[in-house]
């Protein structure tokens, strides 16, 4: 066999490259893998998609179980390729997409039925899925269908509703009259509905797309809740050592009053004395400081004091001291 050295580099540089490709691809891919990819594909059919998107979740009893793989239009109904891991799919299962968030993210929920297990070729039948009712969708429908609505003929038919009906007894009368005034009002406020419904599209569409991030606070309130609830027994086992401490002192304060008593007496003299005196202490303070700066000066040459005798003498003594000087 030829030694690898003497191979041709270029050769052994592409067989490389293809090597480190394809284990790439086994990496992004390797739920497809038929070996390593875990869990088993099936289908069902729905009437329509309402808003499921590949990689949603499946759950079975609220537990996640796997993810959508594909949402394709298959004819006259929508078919869902979905996988799951782990769990038993019977051949009665019925599908439905329900609503995960109130800001309309799906997901698909599977109520494993039946008793053996179903075909992964078998798709699961209309008869047997669910889709839900979109309120985004009813209220962008609401307000078309307002814009199109001729407020004015609304108004005037239900106005000739009510005179129709004048010569009935009053109960009914006062019920139309009120109908009336209703429908009027409508028809006044006509642009203003409009717009309020206009308005509520907007910020429907606006909580849609931010999803992600009330998800993440949501998560984020959640992971505080766990956190606090773990911690729950040491901040219970905290407040009863707090509330033994305190028990204990106030034993303590009721087993030592005789001592404490007189104890607290000499204090408050004390801080009254102090507090009378307050100008007398911060004058001592403030001299004490220049009393050290000398007495400090004093000893700074040695082990000695340092003197100055002044007036020892007196001046009439001549050449020792001719001059004198005063204290």
């Amino acid at each position: 066999m030829k030694p690898f050295r003497e191979r041709n580099p270029i050769t052994i540089g592409a067989v490389g490259l293809t090597v480190i490709a394809l284990t790439l691809l086994a990496t992004f891919f390797s739920d497809d893998l038929p070996i390593v990819g875990g869990g088993t594909t099936y289908a069902a059919d729905f009437t329509e998609a309402a808003g499921l998107k590949p990689s949603d979740e499946v759950r079975i009893a609220g537990v996640k179980v796997g993810k959508v793989r594909t949402v394709a239009l298959d004819g006259d109904h929508v078919r869902i390729e979905f996988r799951v891991d782990g769990t038993w799919v019977g051949d009665q299962t019925t599908a439905a997409i329900k609503i995960k968030t109130l800001l309309g993210q799906k997901y698909l929920a599977l109520d494993p039925q039946g008793n053996t297990a179903l075909n992964p070729g078998t798709e699961i039948p209309r008869n047997r899925t669910l889709s839900p009712y979109d309120v985004n969708e009813a209220f962008n429908g609401l307000a078309t269908t307002v814009g199109q609505v001729d407020t004015n003929q609304l108004a005037q038919s239900f106005t000739v509703l009510s005179n129709t009906f004048s010569n009935t007894p009053q109960d009914v009368k006062s019920a139309l009259t009120g109908l009336s005034s209703l429908s009027k009002t409508i028809s006044t406020r006509d642009q203003q509905l409009a717009k309020l419904l206009g308005n509520t599209s907007q910020i429907t569409k606006t909580l849609s797309d931010r999803d992600a991030q009330f998800q993440t606070l949501l998560s984020d309130g959640n992971l505080l809740l766990g956190e606090i609830n773990n911690r729950k027994n040491a901040i219970t086992a905290l407040l009863k050592g707090t509330k033994a401490l305190s028990q204990q002192l106030q034993g303590l304060v009721a087993d030592n009053a005789s001592q404490l008593k007189p104890a607290l007496q000499q204090l408050d003299r004390v801080s009254t004395v102090l507090q009378a005196n307050q100008d007398n202490l911060e004058q001592g303070l403030a001299k004490l400081a220049p009393f050290y700066r000398v007495f400090t000066n004093t000893l700074g040459s040695g082990r000695w004091f340092d003197m100055y005798l002044c007036g020892l003498l007196p001046p009439s003594v001549g050449p020792i001291n001719p001059e004198g000087c005063s204290p």
